[in-house]
């Protein structure tokens, strides 16, 4: 089995001086004798805090990507154009367009068409894959594809739709984890967990039903999230025996406190610049 460790290149919170935080998401995943960069942030902060954290981001191996939304691709271009034939691993419906409405206003919150088209091309020329069910990346690494929605109390986290004029639902098919296989278990790395934290968890367990999930990090999307949804989503963490939690991003202050109180000893800060070893 393979080890290595996570690199926390984008989150809300920076934890070192040079580092920039913003509303986003990247990871920077050493397994083994390969690279893995996981989401890519809002804008391009990655590429400042990457220097500062003396990562080369053009040795990458593979770009996994967890959804189509703006605050986990928007580097993706200047990454595709840093490390030009790095594969790419997403579900298809990422490249979809994506909105986020609130009262008579849309916003557009996916990639953009250019960049959407951008991608596909690179895929259908075989550099990387779409990833409708789970795909080895590497040896011991894979990502879950679409993630099945079993629990009745989860839902995306947000007011998603397919369209700027807000009549079709978004239900984020697209949503998806990486996973590690470590000596000692599972690491499950999470994007925003719009499938639902208990779902992927869950669909994790199914997928490796011999193999114990050792540490959880990232968004976790409980933002919006009922008090029962937070207390059903600890119940989970204690029903699996995760070990180790990082929760970020879109968790939220309140879940991200509730996580805490329960599980003092099993949560660590994941600001950027933060190291985890797998």
């Amino acid at each position: 089995m393979n080890s290595g460790q996570i690199t926390a290149l984008v989150e809300n919170t920076a934890g070192g001086q040079g580092l920039l935080a913003e509303h986003g998401l990247s990871f920077w995943i050493e397994f083994g004798s390969r690279r893995i960069l996981f989401d890519t942030g809002q804008s391009e902060i990655l590429f400042p805090n990457a220097q500062v954290l003396a990562i080369d981001l053009s040795t990458a191996d593979a770009v996994v990507l967890s959804h189509g939304h703006y605050d986990h691709t928007g580097g993706l271009r200047r990454m595709l154009e840093t490390a030009p034939a790095v594969p790419v691993y997403l579900h298809p419906r990422a490249l979809e367009q994506k909105f986020a409405c609130g009262g008579d206003r849309s916003r557009d919150i996916g990639m953009t068409r250019e960049l959407a088209q951008i991608v596909k091309q690179r895929i259908d020329g075989g550099l990387g894959s779409f990833t409708d069910g789970p795909v080895e990346v590497f040896p011991g690494v894979w990502a879950t594809g679409e993630i099945p929605r079993t629990t009745t109390f989860e839902d995306t986290g947000g007011p998603f739709y397919a369209d700027a004029s807000c009549t079709a639902l978004d239900p984020l098919p697209d949503d998806q984890a990486l996973m590690l296989e470590t000596e000692e278990g599972l690491v499950v790395v999470l994007g925003c967990a719009h499938a639902g934290v208990v779902n992927t968890l869950d669909y994790v367990a199914e997928l490796f039903p011999s193999r114990p999930i050792r540490i959880v990090l990232g968004g976790m999307h409980l933002v919006r999230a009922s008090r029962t949804r937070i207390a059903h989503t600890i119940e989970a963490f204690h029903r699996h025996n995760v070990q180790q939690m990082g929760p970020v991003h879109c968790t939220g202050a309140e879940a991200t406190r509730e996580l805490w109180n329960a599980m003092p000893q099993q949560c660590f800060l994941c600001h950027v610049g933060a190291q985890i070893t797998v």
